[in-house]
C-alpha cells in the first residue's frame, strides 16, 4: 500500500509542540480524552445501527479495550465502534480544523498554572492529541463500519503525518502510544502499569456505559488470563444520591462536555407516575469559547432505558439554556426516535417544560442563597440568559426575576428590576434605561445629563440582546421600561403654572429657529425641538417613541433582514451658549445662508455623542477644519 506524507499546519505544531513538552502538571488527562473518544465512537455505531439495519457491522460486543505491552513500551487503546474512514481520519485526525485552536494556543499561553491550562484541553476538542504528552509517537489505526479498507495514520509530533491504507484492520479505531522512555525517578507516570491503569480508570471513566476491558498480568508458568472489566458502567442518573460522590458527578460532567473544570452546580430530577424519566444536569463555571457562534454544539444527551439516542438533544431545553450540559433517561420513548419526531412528542414537551423549570429555579437559589455561584453565572451566561426574554414568554417572569442589570445606583453592584422598584423616587412611573457599547459611553452620553442632575437611576445596558427584550418586555409590575433616548422626556413636568409659562415663552422665541433648522436638515431628521433632558450638551439625536433605535436597525440588518431608516429628532439645549448664540443670529440676520453649516455641524455633534458616525465624514472634517481656521 502507498504511504503519503503530509505537513502540519502552524497552528497544529505549535500545539504538538506544547502537548510534547507538556505544562500539564495530570498526564493522567490522556487516558481519559482517549477513553471518551472511544466511548463516543461506539455510542455512534449503536445509533447508526438502529438507524439502518442493512449497515454490515458487528454490534454483538461492543466494547472499550486498553492493552499494555512493558517491553515495547506501548499503551494501546482500542474499539470496535464506528470507526473512521480514510478521509475522515485526515480531516479529523490530520489536521486541526477547529476553528478555536487559535483561542486555545492564546488561552494556554495565557494561563496563570498548570491547572488552569489542564482545564483547556477538552475544552477545544483537541484530546487525541493529549496522546502525545506521553508518548514519542502515536499509530492509529481505524476502518469504519461498513467498509472493507482501513487506513494507518503515524506521526512523532513533529511537521508531518502519514495515512496509508490497509487491509487488514478491524472495525473501530485503535490508538497505540509508543510511550516516551521510563523515568526512574517518577513513577507515578509509568503507564505500562496495570495497576496504574486500572486507578487511573476506575478515577476518570468509571460511569462509561461500555465495558472498559485489560488483560492482567499472567504469572510464570500461567496461562494467559480473560479480560476483566475495569469500571462498573453504572448509569450515575440512575443510582441514589448518597450512592454517588460529587467527583464521580464532575467526572461525568467532564465527559459529557469536554470541559476538564468542576461545574458550578448539579441539577438531579426524577419524574415518576404516567411518565418516567431521569435527569442529571450540569451548570458550567465558564462559558464555551463558542457559546455564540453558529456552530455551537447545544443540547443534552438523550437516553431511553439506558440505550443511547442522542448526544446533543436540542428538543430538551430552549436555546438561551443551551449552555447547560447533562443526560436525560426517558422510559416511555421509541429507541428508533428522530429529530423530527422528538419535535411532536408530548413527552418531550413535558420534560422541556419541567428542566426549563428546575434550572431557572437553581438559579434562583443562587441568587437568594449564594451570591458568589450567582455572581459567576450571572457573569459567564447572563447575557444568554436574557434571550429568555424575547424567545420565552412563558417563563419571562422567572428569567426577570434572576437577571440583574448595571445601574447608575452604584458602579460595581448590578441591581434587579425589582431592587430598582423599590428605589424608584415619588412620583417616577417609570423604570429608565439606555442601551449602548460600554458602560463609559453610556454614561457620558448626553441623554444621561437631566437624569443625572436629579440623580434618578437609570439602567445601563450594554449587551446586543437588550436592545431586543426591553420592547419584548415592555413593563416591569406596572412600570413602564423606558429609554431614555427615546420620545420626549420632560422630568421637571410638576404642573407649576409658572414653569409651564417659562417653557411657553422660550418655545415662542425658538420657534423659528427650530422651523428653519428643520428645513434645512430635511434629508437627515424629521423633528427639532426643545430638550428637557440636556443640561451640558448643546444638541442630542433621539429615536421617536415607536421608532426602532439606530443600533436594532443595524442588528437586524446584520441579520439579513431589511427594515427602513427612521429619521431621529435633533434636540436643542435652550440654555447652552452655542444655541442661544445661534438663535440669536438667526433673528438678526437676514440672509442666513452662513448659518446651515453651524446648524449641520451641530447636528453632526449630536450624532458623534450617541455613538454615531457622520453620514459624510469627509465634509464633517472639512467643515470643521473651517471653522477652526476662521478662529486663528
Amino acid at each position: 500500500m502507498t504511504t503519503e506524507t503530509f505537513e502540519f499546519q502552524v497552528e497544529a505544531r505549535q500545539l504538538l509542540q506544547l502537548m510534547i513538552h507538556s505544562v500539564y502538571s495530570n498526564k493522567d488527562v490522556f487516558l481519559r480524552e482517549l477513553v471518551s473518544n472511544a466511548s463516543d465512537a461506539l455510542d455512534k455505531l449503536r445509533l447508526e445501527k438502529l438507524r439502518d439495519d442493512s449497515l454490515d457491522a458487528d454490534v454483538s460486543d461492543l466494547h472499550i479495550r486498553i492493552d499494555v505491552d512493558k517491553e515495547a513500551r506501548t499503551l494501546t487503546v482500542r474499539d470496535n465502534g464506528i470507526g473512521m474512514s480514510y478521509d475522515e481520519v485526515g480531516q479529523l485526525i490530520g489536521t486541526i480544523a477547529n476553528s478555536g485552536t487559535a483561542t486555545f494556543l492564546q488561552e494556554l499561553k495565557e494561563a496563570k498554572d498548570a491547572a488552569g491550562a489542564e482545564g483547556l484541553i477538552g475544552q477545544f476538542g483537541v484530546g487525541f492529541y493529549s496522546g502525545f504528552m506521553a508518548a514519542d509517537e502515536v499509530t492509529l489505526v481505524s476502518r469504519r463500519a461498513g467498509e472493507s479498507q482501513g487506513t494507518r495514520w503515524t506521526s512523532r509530533g513533529e511537521a508531518t503525518y502519514t495515512l496509508e491504507k490497509v487491509d487488514d484492520a478491524p472495525q473501530g479505531t485503535s490508538v497505540t502510544l509508543h510511550l516516551k522512555p521510563a523515568d526512574p525517578e517518577n513513577q507515578l507516570h509509568d503507564y505500562t502499569s496495570p495497576w496504574q491503569i486500572k486507578e487511573i480508570v476506575k478515577r476518570y471513566s468509571d460511569f462509561i456505559t461500555w465495558p472498559i476491558r485489560m488483560v492482567p498480568e499472567a504469572g510464570d508458568g500461567e496461562s494467559a488470563p480473560e479480560p476483566e472489566t475495569l469500571n462498573s458502567m453504572k448509569a450515575l442518573w440512575a443510582r441514589s444520591r448518597d450512592e454517588v460522590s460529587d467527583d464521580e458527578y464532575h467526572e461525568l460532567y467532564k465527559h459529557i462536555s469536554h470541559d476538564w473544570r468542576e461545574p458550578l452546580e448539579t441539577i438531579r430530577l426524577q419524574a415518576e407516575g404516567t411518565f418516567e424519566y431521569q435527569a442529571l444536569l450540569f451548570v458550567p463555571a465558564h462559558a464555551p469559547h463558542d457559546l455564540f457562534t453558529r456552530d455551537f454544539r447545544r443540547g443534552i444527551q438523550l437516553y431511553v432505558k439506558r440505550v443511547f439516542i442522542m448526544d446533543d438533544c436540542e428538543e430538551l431545553l430552549p436555546p438561551y439554556l443551551r449552555f447547560v450540559k447533562g443526560v436525560v433517561d426517558a422510559a416511555d420513548l421509541s429507541l428508533n426516535v428522530s429529530r423530527e419526531i422528538l419535535q411532536q412528542d408530548r413527552h418531550i414537551r413535558m420534560m422541556r417544560r419541567r428542566l426549563t423549570k428546575k434550572v431557572l429555579s437553581t438559579v434562583k437559589e443562587f441568587m437568594t442563597k449564594d451570591a458568589d455561584r450567582y455572581t459567576t453565572f450571572w457573569r459567564e451566561f447572563g447575557t444568554v440568559l436574557k434571550e429568555g426574554l424575547v424567545t420565552d414568554s412563558e417563563n419571562r417572569d422567572a428569567i426577570l426575576a434572576v437577571s440583574s442589570f448595571a445601574t447608575t445606583h452604584a458602579d460595581d453592584e448590578p441591581t434587579t428590576l425589582a431592587r430598582y422598584v423599590e428605589r424608584m423616587k415619588d412620583g417616577q412611573d417609570d423604570i429608565y434605561y439606555l442601551t449602548g457599547e460600554s458602560r463609559q459611553s453610556i454614561e457620558n452620553s448626553p441623554h444621561m445629563e437631566a437624569f443625572r442632575d436629579k440623580g434618578i437611576e437609570v439602567l445601563l445596558l450594554t449587551d446586543a440582546v437588550d436592545e431586543v427584550w426591553v420592547d419584548a418586555v415592555g413593563e416591569y409590575e406596572g412600570k413602564r421600561l423606558r429609554s431614555v433616548a427615546k420620545g420626549e422626556i420632560d422630568l421637571d413636568a410638576t404642573g407649576d403654572e409658572k414653569a409651564d409659562e417659562e417653557r411657553e415663552k422660550q418655545a415662542e422665541d425658538y420657534a423659528g429657529l427650530l422651523g428653519w433648522m428643520r428645513e434645512q436638515l430635511d434629508e437627515d431628521i424629521k423633528e427639532v425641538r426643545l430638550s428637557a433632558r440636556l443640561t451640558v450638551s448643546p444638541a442630542c439625536v433621539v429615536s421617536d417613541a415607536h421608532d426602532l433605535t439606530p443600533a436594532l436597525e443595524n442588528m437586524y440588518r446584520a441579520m439579513g433582514q431589511e427594515v427602513p431608516r427612521a429619521q431621529r429628532i435633533l434636540e436643542l439645549n435652550p440654555g447652552h451658549l452655542l444655541v442661544k448664540g445661534l438663535n440669536q443670529a438667526y433673528k438678526e440676520r437676514e440672509d442666513r445662508s452662513g448659518l446651515v453649516e453651524s446648524a449641520e455641524l451641530l447636528h453632526t455633534l449630536a450624532v458623534l455623542a450617541e455613538g454615531g458616525q457622520p453620514k459624510d465624514p469627509a465634509r464633517f472634517v472639512k467643515l470643521v477644519a473651517d471653522r477652526l481656521e476662521r478662529t486663528l
